[in-house]
């Protein structure tokens, strides 16, 4: 797994190492974990170093140590800016990274990482690029298994692992938080049925409390939403951008209009159509469960951040106006603080509340893709703008290291929302079509993963006929 190489204090005080492999659901899979706490400095010493050490007993091909400076008693003397970053501003940082072996996720759960999540492209890479999945492969197949089918075994363990990992931070916050998410297939993007039926299987055959099925906010996928939300089952919905094609089949004139603009303003109104439609069947679903306690059905809605700016800069460049290229890097965190805004307009109000009175946990804002791909851009573009409560940030290696190194802990994500309406309503005049960048994203995101996806089968199937485990 990759390498964090800035983790210099990390305070893993709501975690106890021991309780992860003792909790309710065993796992078989899960290599032996040894911890060695190595006092360098004596007892005698005012302040030493110690450092935790975390060994299986399979080989990931990278070192993984948490060191933390303690006092002479052993208490540990300062948190990483995750630990603040939930504890002071109510935000969860989570993980964009899964492969094997999962103890890799230790040391960054120590340094205040509270969930995980995947995709067709991360495991594409973790399972094409490593030979941690080779035995449990030739098993697979040797057993008659098919490559796709061998596929979702392979999937489905390292998520049973990472989410027993997880299961004392998914405990101790009564299910608030703790998550690890796997995604239906990508080519059920279309299928409204196909997605439900998906999804419902994923949970069954995962069978841990602290799963998250990530459905796409496809038009078609927004009804198994509401439906995989009803059957009881927790969902992280992936939305590529607020904006959509289809806004027009759930425009919400009364929320959306007033909230920003006049409702003249059909623009905006358009472009946050789909994130409430996403709301909209996270709510549906709920009332039509027909549970009475709805504390253990929780969502996330994922917004693919940076992507948002890939697209928009490249407009702005060919606009080639100051006044357009001034605006670079500045459309993705706009947007966000006007979903901000629309969700805490949804979760409000009379709804909501006899909703609350049943349990239910507001479905919150996930802020995904946070890694910079412009260099020019500071490497925390995507994740120090976008701090609030009930959020989570997702960040793959890149961002997560910048924010533990040098990332400020403050409110930003509702600092300046007259802003952010500027920025959005700047680019507007400037010729950027939302609906048509949203459209681009939906559809290059689900392409993305479905190509993904069907490399991996190919690279499996190559891997079964070197390994001489089926015909050429």
């Amino acid at each position: 797994m990759a390498t964090i190489s800035k983790l210099s204090t990390p305070t893993p005080t709501f975690f106890s190492l021991s309780s992860s492999f003792n909790s309710r659901s065993s796992s078989p899979h899960l290599p032996k974990v040894s911890v060695d706490f190595r006092n360098t400095g004596g007892f005698g010493s005012k302040l030493s170093s110690s450092s935790l050490s975390l060994r299986s007993n399979r080989s990931s091909g990278v070192s993984l140590v948490v060191r933390s400076s303690v006092s002479g008693n052993g208490s540990p003397t300062k948190k990483t800016t995750l630990h603040d970053l939930y504890e002071k501003e109510g935000q969860s940082p989570w993980y964009d990274n899964l492969c094997r072996p999962v103890t890799d996720l230790l040391p960054l759960i120590a340094s205040g990482v509270r969930g995980v999540t995947s995709n067709p492209a991360i495991f594409q890479k973790a399972i094409s690029s490593s030979n941690a999945y080779n035995d449990q492969f030739r098993e697979l197949v040797q057993s008659g298994k098919d490559i796709e089918s061998a596929y979702w075994e392979l999937v489905i363990r390292d998520i049973q692992d990472a989410c027993k990992l997880f299961e004392p931070i998914y405990d101790q916050t009564d299910g608030g938080d703790g998550y690890v998410s796997v995604e239906v297939s990508p080519t059920l993007a279309d299928d409204t049925q196909g997605t439900i039926e998906a999804a419902k299987w994923l949970h069954k055959v995962v069978d841990r409390p602290n799963v998250y099925i990530k459905i796409p906010a496809t038009a078609p996928c927004i009804p198994s939403i509401k439906e995989v939300i009803a059957q009881g089952i927790s969902v992280n919905v992936t939305v590529s951008s607020l904006t959509s094609h289809s806004s027009l089949n759930y425009m919400n004139h009364s929320v959306i209009g007033h909230l920003f603009y006049q409702p003249s303003d059909k623009h905006l109104i358009f472009s946050l159509a789909r994130y409430e439609a996403v709301i909209d069947a996270y709510l549906d679903g709920l009332e039509a469960s027909g549970l009475s306690d709805l504390s253990r059905v929780t969502s996330v809605a994922s917004f693919f951040v940076s992507r948002v700016d890939t697209m928009i800069d490249k407009m702005l460049e060919k606009i080639g106006t100051p006044e357009a290229l001034d605006l670079r890097g500045k459309a993705a965190v706009a947007q966000a603080a006007l979903a901000y805004q629309l969700y805490q307009k949804k979760f409000s109000g009379p709804r909501w509340e006899a909703l609350v009175k049943k349990g239910a946990k507001k479905q919150r804002v996930l802020w995904a893709s946070t890694s910079v791909k412009n260099p020019a851009y500071p490497d925390t573009l995507y994740v120090a703008p976008l701090v609030g409560p009930d959020t989570v940030s997702t960040m793959p290696d890149q961002a997560l290291q910048a924010f533990i190194d040098h990332g400020i802990v403050s409110r930003t994500i509702d600092s300046n929302v007259s802003e952010a309406e500027g920025i959005y309503s700047a680019l507007e005049k400037l010729g950027i079509d939302w609906s048509h960048v949203g459209s681009q994203l939906e559809l290059e995101g689900v392409d993305a993963f479905k190509k993904s996806f069907d490399s991996l089968l190919d690279t499996l199937q190559e891997k079964a006929n070197s390994l001489k485990l089926v015909s050429p």
